[in-house]
C-alpha cells in the first residue's frame, strides 16, 4: 500500500509543472489582453526604443526574458512580442532573438509535458500492440518530417506543436533542432512587420496581421511543407522502407 501511495505522490508531484503552467494561462488570458497588445507597443514605443538605444545588450537579454515566459506559460500577446522585436532589433537580428526565445519556451512546455505525462505514455504506446503500435511506428519512422510539417503548417497553434512531440517520445536534441529551424519563416514573416512599424505608425494604422495568409507568402510556406511531407510519402510509395 505504501509502494502505491509513494507512486501516486510522485505522479501528482511530476504534474506540478504542467498544472503551473496552465494556472498562469488561465489567468494571463484574463488579466493580460490588454497590456500585452499592439495598442500598448504602440503608446509605448519612444520609451522602449530610447531604453534599447542606451542598453542594447541588456534590452535583449530582457526582451528574450519576457519572450520566454510569454510562450512558456501561452500568455496572450505572443505575436505582439514577434512584431516588437522586429520592431526593437530589425528583421534579421529580431528575427534571431525572436526565434531563439520562442525555440527556449517551447522546450520549456516540452520538458514539463514529457515529464509529467508524455514519457509514460510514450511507453506505454510502444508497449501496446495493434493500431496503436503501427500508429507509434509510423510516428517514429518519420519524426523529423512530421516535426517540421506541424511547424510550418500555419494552422498548428504553437502550443499544440509543443505538446505533441513530448507525448510521442520524440528526443530533446530533436525537438530543439527542427522547432528552431521550422519556426525560422513564419518568424520571418512577423518580425519583417514588425521592423516596419515605424511607418505604421506614422501612418496611423495598424499592421496586416494575416500577412502570412497571403499568397505570395502561405504558397512559398506550403512549398516547404510539401518538402517536408515529400520522405513520408516516398517512404509510403516504397513500402514503409527508409529511403
Amino acid at each position: 500500500m505504501s509502494d502505491m501511495t509513494e507512486t501516486g505522490r510522485a505522479g501528482r508531484s511530476r504534474m506540478l509543472p504542467m498544472a503551473a503552467i496552465a494556472a498562469v494561462a488561465l489567468l494571463g488570458a484574463f488579466t493580460l489582453g490588454d497590456v500585452l497588445s499592439f495598442e500598448a507597443l504602440r503608446d509605448n514605443r519612444a520609451a522602449l526604443l530610447a531604453y534599447r538605444d542606451a542598453n542594447l545588450g541588456l534590452s535583449i537579454a530582457v526582451f528574450m526574458t519576457l519572450y520566454v515566459i510569454i510562450v512558456v506559460f501561452s500568455l496572450p500577446g505572443a505575436l505582439v512580442a514577434s512584431l516588437t522585436g522586429g520592431f526593437l532589433f530589425g528583421t534579421w537580428l529580431g528575427s534571431l532573438v525572436n526565434v531563439s526565445a520562442a525555440t527556449i519556451g517551447a522546450t520549456g512546455i516540452f520538458l514539463a509535458a514529457r515529464w509529467g505525462f508524455g514519457a509514460r505514455l510514450a511507453a506505454r504506446m510502444d508497449m501496446s500492440q495493434g493500431p496503436v503500435k503501427r500508429i507509434k511506428a509510423g510516428i517514429d519512422s518519420n519524426q523529423w518530417s512530421m516535426l517540421f510539417l506541424i511547424r510550418l503548417v500555419p494552422l498548428v497553434p504553437f502550443f499544440v506543436a509543443n505538446l505533441i512531440p513530448s507525448m510521442v517520445g520524440v528526443p530533446l536534441r530533436r525537438f530543439v533542432i527542427s522547432t528552431f529551424l521550422g519556426i525560422i519563416p513564419g518568424g520571418v514573416v512577423y518580425t519583417s512587420v514588425g521592423a516596419g512599424l515605424g511607418e505604421v505608425f506614422a501612418r496611423g494604422e495598424t499592421p496586416n496581421l494575416g500577412v502570412i495568409f497571403e499568397p505570395h507568402i502561405l504558397l512559398p510556406l506550403l512549398g516547404l511543407c510539401g518538402l517536408a511531407a515529400l520522405p513520408i510519402l516516398l517512404k509510403a510509395l516504397r513500402g514503409g522502407k527508409d529511403i
